[in-house]
């Protein structure tokens, strides 16, 4: 009898386990696939790990109070970034607060299924939070028609923060600098990392890419070209040794992961022109836009 009130116990706690993260129904476009594809979590420096898949970025900021993690990619990428946050040695149920690039399907997609099972606090600008709270871009967004047509979860309860806001988990502190542009609602977060009594400024820059749906003009809003170019030089300035963006090509992760694995003593990711270097090509991007534009 009671070894069958043990096997009774061990198998509802397995269950409970499994029924714990509930993710949602995946979202089908063109690049879910090659984005989605699984990818093992990456020490980047100290206590960030990079917990996201092969083409979505998620990152996670560990310490002994709490956890903080940003993005959360596809809808379908939840369980992968739980999985990762589990194969480091973490507990999504230790996630204290979940931040967010920008208010897309590919990375608030997978929000609402993390913020389920962890508990978690979920912090965003205004205009974020907005679209959170609907599932899908605002109408000032450049791509606001191809984003009603890929919805994602909704994220019921979102807390919203000032630029410059600094947030705190336990001994963690993080801080928001609003980088619109991309969309109304984007975010660059940085925080420092340290190893022993070496300690580096990272930041998580959102994307700085001047796409849009097919017919909109960046050069028919002034204001918004004026706002994404400020949005550029302010990532540029921050203080910067290692930069994450919401898409890990950009800084060729996997080829930095493999860097890292092979010579760990000689750490890819730290780069003090790191920042600078993102932001030149952002600006690039741009006014390559606005003079095909004009």
């Amino acid at each position: 009898m009671k070894n069958l009130l043990i096997l009774v116990f061990l198998v509802g706690s397995v269950m409970f386990a499994q029924e714990a993260f509930r993710p949602d129904r995946p979202i089908a476009c063109t690049s879910c696939d090659e984005w989605n594809a699984r990818q093992p979590p990456v020490r980047v420096f100290g206590n960030t790990y990079y917990v996201g898949t092969v083409g979505l970025s998620s990152v996670l900021i560990t310490s002994d109070a709490g956890h903080i993690l940003i993005d959360g990619g596809l809808s379908q990428s939840a369980a992968l970034i739980e999985a990762n946050i589990r194969a480091l040695g973490f507990q999504l149920r230790d996630v204290r607060l979940i931040l967010n690039s920008h208010e897309h399907y590919d990375h608030a997609g997978g929000i609402a299924a993390l913020q389920r099972a962890s508990g978690a606090r979920v912090a965003a600008s205004p205009s974020a939070a907005r679209a959170f709270q609907l599932g899908y871009p605002t109408p000032e967004d450049p791509q606001y028609e191809s984003g009603r047509k890929l919805p994602y979860p909704p994220i019921a309860k979102v807390e919203t923060i000032a630029d410059g806001a600094t947030l705190k988990v336990g001994a963690l502190s993080i801080t928001a600098h609003f980088t619109p542009g991309h969309t109304p609602g984007a975010t660059s977060w940085s925080w420092r990392s340290c190893e022993g009594s070496r300690c580096v400024n990272i930041v998580y820059s959102d994307s700085l890419n001047a796409v849009s749906d097919d017919g909109f003009k960046f050069t028919g809003h002034p204001p918004l070209v004026e706002t994404f170019r400020r949005s550029i030089s302010r990532v540029e300035q921050l203080p910067c040794d290692i930069v994450i963006p919401p898409h890990p090509g950009f800084i060729n992760l996997s080829d930095k992961a493999a860097r890292m694995k092979a010579k760990p003593q000689d750490n890819p990711f730290v780069d003090s022109n790191a920042c600078r270097t993102y932001a030149a090509l952002a600006r690039k991007r741009l006014e390559a836009r606005v003079a095909e534009e004009r």
